[in-house]
C-alpha cells in the first residue's frame, strides 16, 4: 500500500515475513502467487528484462535503482522490497487519472479493496489522506487478516503523477511504510501508466523474495483492473 501510505505503527507480535502492504490482492491471487513463489523469486528479474526489451508497453521488475518520481521525489531508495511495472491503457488520460484519484470508488472496480474512505474533502491533492482496507490471506508464517492502510498524498500533478506513503496494519502483520509513485503519460492510442512501490518493516524484510513477489502480484493486478475499467468506460482505444 501505500504508495504508498503515511507513517508506521507498532509491529505486531510475529517479526517474521509479512505480506503485501498497500496492495494485497484477493485471496485467490495471493494464494496462487504463494504457490509459485519459488519460481517468481528466481525468474522475475530475467523475465522483466526480457519484457522490457521485447514489449515496452508492459514491464515488471522486483528491483530498480532509477525509480519513478512525482514532483522530484520517488520511492524509498534504501528499501529492500521494491517493484516497478507499467501498462498501456486505451482510454483518455482524463478517464484513467480520474479513476485512480477517486479513491472512495476503488471498491467498485478493484475486487481486493474492501473499503475506502477519504479523511478530507475536495479534490485529491498533496496532504490529502484516505483510509482503506484489503484482505491478506494466511501464509506459512502469518495468519489471515485484513490490512488497514492509511495513505497520505505527498505529491500530485493533475494528469501526470501521484505519490503517497503510509503504513499497513493488520492482526499479526505490519508493513511499517509503503511508498507508492504513479506516472501517467499520453502515448499513441492511449495512456502509459507506470507505477513503483517500496515496502519497509521488519516483518516484510524477513523474507524479501516473498514480499517482493507479493507486492509485484498486487501491482500487476491493480494495473489490469485499471485498464479493464478505463477501457470499458470509453469503448476501447481513444482517437
Amino acid at each position: 500500500m501505500p504508495s504508498n501510505s503515511p507513517s508506521s505503527l507498532p509491529v505486531q507480535p510475529s517479526r517474521r515475513q509479512r505480506r503485501p502492504r498497500t496492495r494485497i490482492r484477493t485471496a485467490t491471487t495471493l494464494t496462487a502467487a504463494l504457490a509459485a513463489i519459488g519460481v517468481l523469486a528466481s525468474t522475475a528479474p530475467a523475465q522483466a528484462a526480457s519484457a522490457r526489451t521485447a514489449a515496452p508497453t508492459r514491464t515488471g521488475t522486483p528491483h530498480q535503482t532509477d525509480g519513478l518520481k512525482c514532483q522530484g521525489k520517488g520511492t524509498n531508495p534504501d528499501a529492500l522490497i521494491r517493484y516497478r511495472t507499467d501498462i498501456v491503457i486505451k482510454a483518455p488520460l482524463s478517464t484513467v487519472f480520474k479513476l485512480q484519484t477517486d479513491v472512495e470508488r476503488w471498491p467498485s472496480w478493484q475486487a481486493p479493496v474492501l473499503s475506502a474512505k477519504r479523511l478530507d474533502h475536495g479534490p485529491l491533492r498533496a496532504g490529502s489522506q484516505f483510509r482503506w482496507t484489503t484482505p491478506a490471506p494466511a501464509t506459512p508464517t502469518t495468519p489471515e487478516t485484513t490490512l488497514n492502510i492509511t495513505s497520505t498524498v505527498r505529491g500530485l500533478d493533475r494528469n501526470s503523477c501521484i505519490r503517497w506513503t503510509g503504513p499497513a496494519v493488520g492482526e499479526g502483520l505490519t508493513i511499517d511504510e509503503g511508498v507508492h509513485v504513479w506516472n501517467f503519460t499520453e502515448v499513441k492510442g492511449g495512456v502509459r501508466v507506470r507505477t513503483e512501490e517500496t515496502w519497509t518493516g521488519a516483518q516484510v524484510e524477513a523474507d524479501v523474495p516473498l514480499a517482493t513477489s507479493m507486492l509485484g502480484a498486487g501491482l500487476e493486478q491493480w494495473l489490469r483492473e485499471l485498464k479493464t475499467t478505463a477501457e470499458s468506460r470509453t469503448g476501447g482505444p481513444c482517437a
